[in-house]
């Protein structure tokens, strides 16, 4: 955890109110329809957000966590959590309406734009969707949206038709011949998006397959999932199967089961395919039942760590998690979801995971895992963990 230094940034007090909301069960034969506000929460992030603001303004600098001294990690555009910044900053402005968040953000989101022609990652949509897709639309700018087009075809040029899949990474060559990484999921929307606004459907028709084959490949009988299937590009066929930030290739990493929660019910939005529907209700029932959950619903880094309940937790899966389940609720209406979602923003808003303003780093939330296996970024403040949990947020506002 982030070490506080003694010294008072000045700066706007963010007061967000969010308003937690249950549906009362209604009898079939009542026409009543009601809803009731069960909850009433401030969060106040004093200097948390405004910190954002006066972080410095460079290219080859975009934060991405803080050591336990609060020495920041900074990295170029190519880095696939560039985006994520610039992405917090557009969700800033959509919860204040504060301009000067938006002014930062289109700052920030033009160093990206080189990307659109980086061939050598599969992680276009973190990069550019969380920046240029949320620009696109907050601004309606057109520029954006040619951006984003751009970007599907260069990711579109990673997809393998034999083996139905966009390659993930490129590293590893001596082990992997087509490795496939469940966190490509999320990078299916930016093919969606750039279908729908070329009207061009062979990002949909690779995007909708890349899931198919996930689907079929990825999940064990529990439906939890491998990080890592590796597929033959001659054949298609499976060479392995491992879990390379997890604790073991058989166990349940906690940011992989997050991205697929999240991947399929977004996914869904996209296809109507009810077998995505149910692929994230699944995975939902999996971490909502899970007995190495802890109390407060943020998970161990992973959940078959082996010295839980003293292992680091994960604040970053925890937040991808709230904001997957909050659509998920969208689809199913069930209640359960909608608690499970609402447990976590609360636990995640709490003194014991949001950075305390004495802190004069660039992040809002701390206690999150980045790569355990490495010994990297482990227990402390990461930008894809404040990207999420304020998506999370203004998906559950908008639920009002």
């Amino acid at each position: 955890m982030i070490k506080e230094k003694r010294k008072t940034f000045p700066g706007l007090i963010i007061t967000l109110l969010i308003c937690f909301t249950a549906c009362k069960d209604i009898s079939s034969d009542s026409k009543q329809e009601e809803t009731i506000a069960e909850e009433d929460k401030i969060i106040q992030y004093s200097d948390r957000f405004s910190y954002l603001l006066e972080y410095s303004v460079d290219s080859l600098a975009f934060p991405r966590s803080a050591d336990d001294n609060g020495i920041i990690k900074k990295v170029p555009s190519k880095d696939w959590t560039s985006g994520f910044f610039p992405g917090t900053l557009w969700k800033i402005y959509q919860l204040t309406g504060d301009t000067k968040y938006k002014a930062k953000a289109k700052e920030w989101t033009t160093f990206i734009e080189k990307e659109k022609y980086n061939d050598r990652t599969h992680d276009m949509g973190f990069k550019v969707f969380c920046s240029f897709g949320n620009g696109f639309k907050i601004t309606n700018n057109a520029a954006y949206k040619d951006i984003i087009i751009e970007s599907a075809q260069t990711l579109s040029t990673r997809y393998n038709t034999t083996v139905g899949s966009i390659r993930s990474w490129d590293f590893n060559k001596e082990e992997w011949q087509f490795p496939v990484i469940i966190d490509n999921m999320m990078n299916l929307e930016l093919l969606f998006e750039a279908s729908n606004y070329s009207k061009d459907t062979t990002y949909y028709n690779m995007a909708n397959q890349h899931a198919r084959t996930t689907l079929k490949n990825h999940f064990r009988d529990n439906n939890s999932s491998f990080h890592v299937v590796d597929y033959d590009t001659i054949t298609g066929d499976i060479r392995a199967k491992v879990t390379h930030q997890g604790f073991r290739n058989e166990s349940s990493w906690a940011r992989g089961q997050a991205w697929g929660l999240y991947g399929y019910a977004m996914a869904y939005r996209y296809t109507n395919n009810v077998e995505f529907l149910e692929q994230s209700k699944k995975i939902a029932a999996f971490l909502m039942d899970h007995n190495n959950l802890p109390e407060d619903a943020i998970p161990y880094w992973d959940f078959d760590a082996p010295n839980i309940p003293s292992e680091p937790r994960d604040a970053s899966a925890a937040a991808v998690i709230a904001s997957g389940m909050l659509e998920l609720y969208e689809y199913t209406k069930d209640k359960k979801h909608l608690e499970f979602a609402d447990k976590i923003i609360t636990s995640l808003s709490s003194k014991k995971y949001v950075i305390q303003k004495e802190s004069n780093v660039p992040f809002i939330l701390s206690h999150s895992t980045g790569n355990w296996p490495k010994n990297d970024e482990i227990n402390g403040p990461i930008n894809y963990a404040d990207y999420y949990f304020l998506e999370a947020v203004l998906r559950r506002k908008n639920l009002r």
